[in-house]
């Protein structure tokens, strides 16, 4: 549901996720309820900063998914709305096996932590799309649009309070960034390494799995 956030400097900031579902979607690959409740979190929190998409860095989301449960889809509807992505690098996994966002502005050190409601991933879970689908390994891509479509609205269009718990703004230490622009060429694959990554073999510098390689053939 779109929020409207009055900024000191007098603008205003509105994130509306339903501007981000399409675009969203065709990212994703796929039509789900996690990638839409992703859109939701990530604009709540977003409105409750009141912070603009992040082009470069003025983000920094932590992200509560683990590996290999469901709806990590969830994690393609944060790095969507909030334009915090893996190859900017201003998007971390916490591993927590949960679906919680931290929100950071990295300008001011103000984040906000946002979650889905329990109730409201339990109903998505009793859900045939989950039932009759996806818990018996069907692939997302292969369940009816009948089935499928209702539940995506259903999270679009819920009300903030019924869908979400959003916390408090806190303050947040924002580590320094370190970004390296300097390299080298392995000097046995022939391929650019950042530098740091290098490893010393006899007289060679060589990149990680050359090395390990080399480890492995002694």
């Amino acid at each position: 549901m779109k929020t409207e956030i009055t900024l000191l400097k007098g603008e205003t900031v509105m994130v509306e996720p339903k501007e981000f579902l399409k675009a969203g979607q065709a990212f994703h690959g796929h039509k789900c309820p996690a990638m839409p409740m992703g859109l939701r979190v990530g604009a709540a929190a977003m409105n409750k900063l009141g912070v603009e998409r992040s082009k470069d860095g003025q983000l920094l989301d932590l992200v509560e998914l683990g590996d290999g449960h469901c709806a990590t889809c969830f994690a393609d509807g944060i790095q969507m709305i909030t334009g915090c992505t893996f190859g900017k690098g201003n998007i971390k996994k916490l591993h927590y096996g949960k679906w919680g966002v931290t929100l950071i502005d990295t300008q001011t050190g103000r984040a906000v932590r946002v979650t889905p409601k329990a109730e409201a991933m339990l109903a998505n879970k009793k859900s045939e799309f989950f039932t009759e689908y996806r818990m018996k390994h069907i692939p997302a891509s292969k369940v009816p649009a009948e089935v499928v479509e209702p539940l995506v609205e259903k999270v679009m269009n819920a009300p903030d309070d019924m869908l979400l718990n959003i916390g408090d703004v806190f303050d947040y230490e924002v580590p320094p960034k370190v970004e390296s622009f300097s390299g080298f060429v392995c000097d046995i694959c022939g391929e650019m390494v950042v530098e740091g990554y290098g490893r010393p073999l006899d007289d060679k510098k060589v990149c990680q799995p050359c090395y390990e390689k080399a480890q492995r053939e002694h």
